[in-house]
């Protein structure tokens, strides 16, 4: 895009910074929770897929350690996938703003 006064450039670079703190704002806050499906365990990670918090309820005491091993990967892994995919439309929307 060509721009007719230094003004114009300023204010589209601006904007465009604006948007990107905007972005990085919205990475840095998303996270996702998920509960297996006997509500058993409960994980919360962060945009990364870093774990932020683990609870239990009593459930877990007729489960098998092979049993909880299970839930318990399984649900962190539907929470980081949830996490990754807000993530993903943050992203895919930004670009979408930006290339537009």
């Amino acid at each position: 895009m060509l721009y007719e006064t230094f003004d114009e450039l300023e204010s589209s670079v601006r904007q465009r910074l604006y948007r990107l703190q905007d972005l990085a704002d919205g990475m840095r806050s998303v996270q996702a929770t998920e509960t297996s499906p006997d509500g058993s365990v409960t994980v919360t990670v962060d945009g990364n897929g870093a774990l932020l918090d683990l609870s239990f309820t009593e459930a877990i005491s007729t489960l098998s350690p092979a049993e909880f091993e299970r839930r318990l990967v399984d649900t962190a892994a539907a929470a980081a996938h949830r996490a990754f995919a807000e993530r993903a439309g943050l992203i895919t929307a930004f670009n979408e703003e930006v290339s537009g």
